[in-house]
């Protein structure tokens, strides 16, 4: 799998759009610490469901972030990254 992945920045308070059950999806969202936690869903070369957890080497820094989200989206089938680079109210 390849391809090119598009990067959605979140307004402040917008939240990320549903996903159905079958669609791969990353989301990467800014915490209250100044940290930005990845999660999402995509698939095997064989069509399996794997889940995208980010590390904590990569949460400290909003452009490490989304490089890691980026390099694993590609691998697994994700074209979209929605990007929340601030905390939840």
């Amino acid at each position: 799998m390849s391809g090119v992945v598009e990067l959605i920045r979140l307004k402040p308070g917008e939240q990320a759009p549903d996903f159905s059950d079958e669609e791969p999806w990353l989301v990467i969202e800014a915490s209250d610490d100044g940290r930005f936690f990845g999660t999402g869903r995509g698939e095997t070369e064989d069509g399996k469901t794997i889940f995208y957890v980010s590390l904590a080497e990569d949460d400290h820094d909003q452009d490490r972030a989304i490089a890691a989200a980026e390099r694993w989206a590609v691998a697994r089938g994700v074209k979209r990254i929605c990007v929340q680079a601030h905390p939840a109210d």
